[in-house]
């Protein structure tokens, strides 16, 4: 129950505050543990798709493709969904506008084709699936029945990632212009049609809990009811540790009086833009007005309700926009640079505190929407849900690729140091195509012509790469074979040039009586 406020005619009481005394900033209580390491790409993002999951992925998708086709089994093993996966983050980075053009001879990436053949891909890709159609119940109400079992899987894992303080509530769309009912339209996003996902985000971009928008949905009986909007903000707030002083940004969407003061209770402080009609009884200065004292101006409204103090502040910029708080008021002030049209002159504009601090810290989930759009995955599907499920991979790695970058800066890393986000993906889509696999070449047609190959043997081209870590440790299908022409050995230090290679990581090594530089690329 929210407390009785000290009211007339059942609203609260607001008075004009030209008081500069302001409320001390409440101290966080909270705090994140030390990582002692900084540990693979690989690592992370299993973090998120963990062996369980993908065990679940892999039998369902078996059980589709039998109830599809008693004859055709697909006999998909984790080992090969891994690779699967790993595909899929390559594809989202080379970013070619078809699946096929990949195994194409003309735009043929052979990260991805010599990976997996074409019509295997496309098998898996036609099977996937994650809950069981016949166990549905008929006329289940929930609409995501579909992929429950990887929504609920990981929301739990984003929900037990320590949090940073400040946090925001905001929405996100994942482009889709397919028949489904779940589809929305916001014409303020870049993207106007999709699937709209209501996350929490800390400041930073990473995510905490999420929500797909599937319409009406029952608030659950332990939480308050303050409005379907406010509704949404309580049940992505609820794995905030409570009494710890977190702070919560969300937009003018979600913000009302009773969200404000059911967040006060639980000991979270919360701050928003508000629209004026959900501030009943509050008369705040009209916009001509503001604009007649002159850009910067603003006008603040306290009001008690219980132990808890609302502060509303109107402030007129390029236009105006109000707030609300449970624990921010417009002061101390500051100034900040403007440019006058008029003037033709960057001036000083009076900016309330309440402004700043909501500026600083609401955009974590428009940060996790730009680095998912600089690398998202185009694949196209007649199956509604593989937009989700695709949209959901790009999401877990940009999150890991956030821990990964909060891990190094604890440890003392410089951000030059620290590997970009295209690096990291196209280390965990290696990772993912060759840790613990067999590719020994399958057989069936090459993929070049007698020419071609001699051309390539005879042209000088760049070193051969060396495979990440967690591709040269894992201890599986690495074998000895005669090379057709020496090489230079990849072990440091050894200057070698051996006929041996190593069949999956692709690079010379030594093997002699006097150097086993073969056991030790892989071991060390």
């Amino acid at each position: 129950m929210l407390p009785e406020p000290e009211h007339d005619n059942g609203l609260p009481r607001w008075r004009t505050s030209h008081n500069a005394n302001f409320p001390d900033y409440p101290e966080w209580q909270g705090n994140l543990p030390r990582s002692e390491d900084v540990f693979s790409p690989l690592h992370y993002f299993k973090m998120f798709y963990s062996e369980d999951i993908l065990s679940v992925i892999a039998e369902q998708s078996n059980l589709y493709a039998i109830q599809c086709n008693p004859n055709k089994p697909l006999n998909l093993s984790t080992k090969e969904l891994e690779q699967f996966i790993g595909t899929v983050i390559y594809m989202s980075l080379f970013g070619l506008p078809a699946t096929r053009m990949f195994w194409n001879k003309a735009t043929r990436v052979h990260q991805v084709a010599d990976t997996m053949n074409l019509n295997r891909w496309e098998a898996i890709k036609k099977a996937l699936h994650f809950n069981d159609n016949e166990a549905r119940l008929t006329g289940s109400p929930d609409p995501l029945y579909k992929i429950r079992p990887l929504v609920d899987h990981l929301t739990a894992k984003l929900k037990s990632i320590p949090m940073s303080e400040k946090l925001a509530v905001d929405e996100q769309i994942v482009p889709f212009k397919g028949r489904n009912k779940l589809k929305q339209y916001l014409p303020a996003k870049p993207k106007k049609w999709g699937y709209k996902i209501l996350v929490l985000a800390s400041s930073e971009g990473i995510p905490h809990n999420f929500e797909i928008y599937t319409g009406r949905v029952e608030q659950p009986q332990e939480l308050a009811d303050v409005g379907a909007s406010g509704n949404v903000v309580l049940r992505l707030a609820q794995p905030i540790p409570r009494k710890q002083n977190y702070k919560l940004f969300f937009d003018n969407w979600f913000t009302s009086v009773p969200l404000i003061l059911t967040l006060a209770q639980e000991g979270i402080h919360a701050t928003g833009t508000v629209r004026s009609n959900r501030l009943p009884g509050v008369n705040l200065i009209a916009d001509a007005e503001l604009k007649r004292s002159g850009r910067g101006s603003f006008i603040q409204k306290t009001a008690m309700v219980g132990n808890t103090t609302l502060y509303a502040i109107k402030w007129y910029d390029n236009r105006s926009v109000s707030l609300l708080s449970n624990y921010m008021c417009a002061y101390p002030v500051t100034e900040v640079d403007r440019w006058d049209r008029k003037r033709k002159e960057v001036i000083k504009v009076p900016r309330p505190a309440i402004v700043r601090e909501y500026n600083k810290n609401m955009g974590g989930v428009d940060l996790l929407d730009s680095l998912i759009a600089l690398y998202r995955s185009k694949i196209r599907s007649k199956k509604w849900y593989h937009r989700l499920v695709f949209h959901f991979i790009d999401m877990m790695i940009v999150t890991a690729w956030l821990l990964y970058r909060r891990d190094c800066t604890v440890n003392g890393l410089r951000k030059v140091e620290q590997m970009k986000l295209h690096t990291f993906k196209s280390y965990v889509a290696e990772s993912l195509c060759k840790t613990g696999k067999d590719l020994e070449r399958k057989r069936g047609r090459p993929s070049s012509t007698v020419a071609e190959e001699h051309e390539e043997k005879c042209r000088r081209g760049p070193a051969t790469p060396i495979p990440v870590p967690d591709v040269r440790l894992d201890a599986t299908a690495h074998w000895m074979v005669i090379a057709e022409n020496k090489g230079r050995c990849k072990v440091p230090g050894c200057k070698g040039t051996p006929k041996v290679k190593c069949r999956k990581c692709g690079v010379h090594l030594c093997f002699t009586a006097t150097s086993n530089c073969f056991l030790l690329f892989h071991t060390q």
